[in-house]
Parts: structure tokens; sequence; C-alpha cells
């Protein structure tokens, strides 16, 4: 290739090798996609492109690179933590969040995703979901050169970035968009366009409706156009075409522009819609695992110390087959969304009872082992109750009853209920009400500190530590969102903002706040308590090998309704892990635990020695974790 001739010899082998080692992946994802012919074409585009990018790529991402192929398993280590926020609510912009490094730094973070921050069309952009360039940063955030300087600041601390590409549409203000508007073929072939409604309604029989309260439908006339063009998300947010090879290019080009930016970590946002098939809900495909299998390959070739994750909010059956199953074994993301996980845990907390969350969670089949989930309590979008009907029933639950309990639990509206949350998009032909607000908000905190409450305060702090220890005691890499660190509460101004007012996703997006973040150096606050609890649970996971990614969870029978026991068995010794998701005392037999091959137990978050009572029982505390190992 054109692009390596100016590179050293032992610089154009080590690519060469790559290629060797990745093409077999690539070819066989490309010819899922397309007939011969094009994806043999399209391949050749695609190597020209890994060439190029390689020789490119800037000394020291060459030599994370190696450092990476040297330490292939770095993000599966238990030293990773994550955080995630919107950049202009973490500070004022991209030069501004240096100063916010030290605070991430204290806190043990090494993973950071910032929300996209690619510049979005004007006005209502989905969040900055709606995409109108790829390759330049929102202007009031800063320039490209801030967003590469930011990255190599990161990377010295240690710290990934972690940035969004949204994979399947562009606002139609986008050069694709507006190329197709003024005519020209090839960019109209990059949407889906239909003269009429024929094939938008044979569509439409089988499609869910992401958002029925201000996008009904998933197609948008569009008069330049003249034509029906497919919009899953809002009629500004137009789905490209990814059976077009062009199209395909474009992305990869995309990915690798931002890996030699210093991007280590890509988000691949609405994978799951990529691929649409007549008489399906158009989500979930096999193209889309061929798609995310190329990208990598490809990656692997010019920028092996880039991961690719995946953000499919998907069913419990689905969610796996992101991480390869089957023919995309391991060739697929290599991190993707627990989505089951966090929903499980404001099950449990709502209930107090794990026996769905045991059987749901222990229904999921093992991910490949070279690959890892990221675990959260919350995050950016609202909680949708991906409550499997099939696990409720197996519990003796009826899967509807329980999502609307949920949703009215979480909203506030059931009797007893500690939650502060406010219902997203109901859906009344469903039965679908998802549910927004911030963590503290949904655990208690928040009204439990306004009324002035300690008696109320205490377990709404001791829920919110024992949720993060479920996620930080579950492997892959644990994220935290922005302000859940300190108890930050939902932002009740949040329509307020222009643009924001008929998005109440809003309402747990708030802005930094200094005070609160100072708050956690005062001894007795609930943000103090929050802040020392969690960076104790990141120094004591950091301590223990079985929470390595590669080791699964083991979700074993809960012998008590009120808690949740997970195996970790490692080469090093076996990891028990005692949730009790209850605000009573709670018992667990020693002998289970003896069973597992802990026949000394010391509990890992305290350095104390667990013994039993005269009738063979350990005790948890309300709200209790434990993390046993052998002593």
């Amino acid at each position: 290739m054109a692009a390596l001739t100016d590179l050293s010899p032992e610089r154009r082998e080590l690519f060469e090798l790559r290629v060797e080692r990745w093409l077999p992946d690539l070819r066989s994802a490309l010819a899922s996609l397309f007939d011969d012919r094009a994806a043999a074409t399209l391949e050749t585009r695609l190597l020209a492109m890994a060439g190029a990018a390689y020789a490119e790529r800037p000394d020291d991402l060459h030599r994370l690179d190696q450092t990476r192929i040297l330490r292939p398993d770095w993000f599966q280590s238990p030293h990773m933590i994550g955080y995630a926020a919107y950049c202009d609510r973490l500070a004022a912009d991209l030069p501004d969040l240096h100063r916010r490094l030290p605070y991430l730094h204290e806190l043990g973070v090494t993973y950071l995703h910032l929300m996209p921050l690619l510049r979005p069309r004007p006005g209502d952009s989905d969040g900055g979901y709606a995409v109108a360039d790829y390759r330049s940063v929102r202007p009031d955030l800063g320039t490209v050169d801030d967003l590469r300087e930011l990255a190599s600041a990161l990377r010295a601390r240690g710290i990934s970035l972690v940035l969004d590409l949204v994979l399947n549409h562009v606002a139609r203000e986008h050069a694709w968009a507006q190329a197709a508007r003024a005519g020209d073929p090839k960019y109209r072939d990059y949407f889906y366009v239909y003269p009429d409604r024929t094939q938008p309604d044979a569509y439409e029989r089988t499609l869910p409706e992401v958002f029925p309260d201000f996008a009904p439908g998933n197609f948008t006339w569009d008069d330049e156009l003249g034509g029906w063009v497919w919009t899953t998300f809002n009629s500004f947010q137009w789905d490209v075409n990814w059976t077009n090879p062009d199209v395909v290019a474009e992305y990869v080009d995309i990915v690798l522009w931002l890996a030699n930016l210093g991007v280590e970590v890509i988000r691949l946002d609405a994978i799951a819609f990529l691929w649409k098939r007549l008489g399906t809900n158009c989500q979930n495909q096999p193209e889309v695992h061929a798609i995310a299998q190329a990208l990598r390959a490809v990656l692997r070739m010019a920028a092996p110390a880039v991961l690719l994750k995946a953000e499919a909010i998907v069913a419990p059956d689905d969610l796996v087959q992101y991480l390869g199953q089957g023919r995309h074994h391991g060739k697929v993301s290599d991190l993707a969304y627990h989505n089951s996980l966090m929903v499980q845990i404001w099950s449990m907390l709502a209930s107090r009872d794990v026996r769905l969350a045991a059987h749901a969670l222990g229904q999921l089949p093992a991910v490949p082992s070279t690959t890892a989930w990221i675990c959260y309590l919350r995050c950016h979008d609202d909680i949708g109750w991906a409550i499997d009907d099939g696990d409720a029933a197996a519990v003796g639950l009826n899967g509807f009853a329980h999502r609307a309990f949920l949703s009215d639990f979480y909203s506030g509206e059931f009797p007893g209920s500690f939650a502060e949350g406010l219902v997203f998009q109901a859906n009344p032909a469903t039965g679908d009400k998802r549910i927004s607000g911030m963590a503290a908000s949904l655990a208690g905190l928040a009204a439990a500190e306004r009324a002035g409450d300690p008696d109320a305060v205490t377990p709404a702090v001791q829920r919110l530590l024992l949720a993060h220890a479920i996620v930080l005691g579950w492997g892959g890499i644990p994220v935290l969102w922005m302000g859940d660190e300190v108890g930050l509460p939902s932002d009740d101004a949040w329509a307020s903002e222009p643009g924001h007012e008929s998005d109440n996703r809003w309402l747990h997006r708030p802005r930094f706040d200094d005070d609160r973040a100072a708050a956690a150096t005062v001894p007795g606050t609930a943000a103090q308590q929050l802040w020392s609890g969690l960076r104790h649970l990141v120094a004591t996971r950091r301590s223990l090998a079985p929470l390595h990614a590669a080791t699964p969870a083991q979700v074993l029978s809960p012998d008590d309704p009120g808690v949740l026991p997970v195996l970790r068995v490692h080469p090093e010794g076996e990891l028990l892990e005692l949730f009790n998701v209850t605000e009573h005392w709670r018992p667990w037999s020693a002998h289970r635990v003896h069973a597992v091959g802990i026949h000394h137990p010391v509990d890992a978050l305290t350095g104390a020695a667990v013994t039993p009572d005269e009738q063979g029982r350990l005790w948890l505390a309300p709200y209790q974790a434990m993390w046993l190992v052998e002593g």
C-alpha cells in the first residue's frame, strides 16, 4: 500500500502481520453482508483505509497499541473504574475539563465516557445524538485540537477516553442528508427513502415506537427529498442504509479518525437498529453483529489499543450476542452494557426480594472470556423495565404486573415508595412506562435530605452503597454516572433549559455541583458517606483478583429471599459476595460458605473474620454487602 512506503521495514511488517491475523474476520463479516463482488471491492477499500490510518497514527498511540497487545486483558482488570458525564455538565468546555481530572483521579477513575460532543444539529438534537458533523466538536465545547489534548492529558493519568459514535442515523442537517435532498443519487442511497407509504406501512406493522410521545411512527415525509425517509428516533434523525457498502466505508473511516485522535473506547450507539428486515422489529438482526465484527477487525489492524462498546439496551436473550456468540464468538464488541443487571438491582431494592434477579441473571449465557460487561446503576438514559415474562413466571410473578409495579414504585405512586422519579414515554398500547431520575432520588436520599429526616437518610445511603457494591462486585467495568458518587439529586429545574422541556431525561442530567462535592469532605454528611464508601469499594475491588472480568459471576440459588449470593471462582481463590437487599437483618448459612471452598471467611470489605452464630448462620445487617474470601 502506498501509505506504508515511508515507514520502516519493521513498522511495515507489523502492519502486514496484523492484516494476516485479522483479515479472515473482516472477510467473513463482509461476506455475510454483501455479494462476492461488492465484498471484495469493499475489502480492498477498508484495507487501504486501515493502512493509511496506521501510517498516520502518532508515535505515542503506536506505543499504546504495542502495550495493549502485550496485555490484551487491560480493560478486564479490577483496577478499571468508569465515570460518565456530559462535558458541559461536568465542566464549562473541553479545556475547562482539565481542572476536574484530580477529582476523577482521587475517585479512582480509569475510564471516562463523555457523552455526545461531536457537532450536533442546532436546537433539539436528542441530547447530542443527532450528529451533523462527525469530524468536528460542538463549537461551545472547543475544537478537535482541544479534544486531542484532553485525550492526551487523560492518558497521562491512566484514564481512557470514551466517546459516542452514532451509527444508526445522522441529523437531517448532515452533509450526506443535504446532498440527498439536493438530488445526488449517491447520497440518496445512504438512506431508506420511499416514494409512497406502501413499504413504510408494511414495515410499521411490526416496528415498535421508541418515542411514542414526541416522535410517533418510524418514517417522516421530506418535501426536498420527495419521499418518506426512515426515522426511527426522531423526524430530524435519518436512519442510514448499512446495506450500502459506501456507508460501511464512511463509518470505518470515522472510526479510524477517532482512534487517531486518542479515543480509546468507541461507543457504538443504537447498534441494535442498524439492519432492517421486513416482518421483524428491525432490531438485533444477525447482520448487526457482522458489522461490528468488520469494524473491530479493521481497528485491530490499525489501532489495536482501541475497544468497541455496544450500546444495545435489549432483551436479556439478545444481550449476550453483542459480546459474541456462535460464529461471532469473541469477534464483535469488546464491551457491552449489562442492562439486565441495572434493571434487576432496582427491582430487588423495590421488592426486597432477590429471587427474580437470581433466576434472570443466572440464565444469561457465559460471554467470551476476552470481553467485559459495562456494569452500572444509572446512565444518561431512562430506565426501561426489561423484565422477561418467562423469567418472571419462573419465580411465580406476572411479568406485566411486575413491570407496572416497578414503574409505579419508582415514580412514587406505589404506597410506601421511597422513590421520586418521573414516568418517561408512557405507552398505553403496551403498558410500557419508563423512569427518569438520579440514583439519589430513586433510592430515597433526596426526599430524606429535603425533609431533614436522618432516620430516612441512613437507609437511603445504605441502599446506594449496596447497589454500587453489586455493580463494582460484578466484574467488567463498573461505571458511575456523574453525581452519584456524592448523592446528587435530580434536577428539578430540568425543563427550564430551552429544548429540554419535552424530555424529562434531563431530570437526571444535572450540572456538576461544586457545593455537593465539597460536602463530601464534611464528616457525617450523606455526600461524605457515599464518597468515602465508594472510594473504599474501589480500593477493595482493586485488591481482589477474582473480580477480573474473565472470571464469570455465578449466581447461586438464594437461601433467603432477601440475600443475593454471587460466587466467583478464580485460581487465586474464591470470592463469595452476599448482598442483603432489605432493611432487616438477614441470615446466610455458614455451611454454604464452606461448601464453595471458603472455610475461614473474612469480609474483604471490613478485613474482619466473619463468625457464625450457634445455629451456623452468618448475619447481614440491613443493606449490607459482604465480599467473603478465605482468611
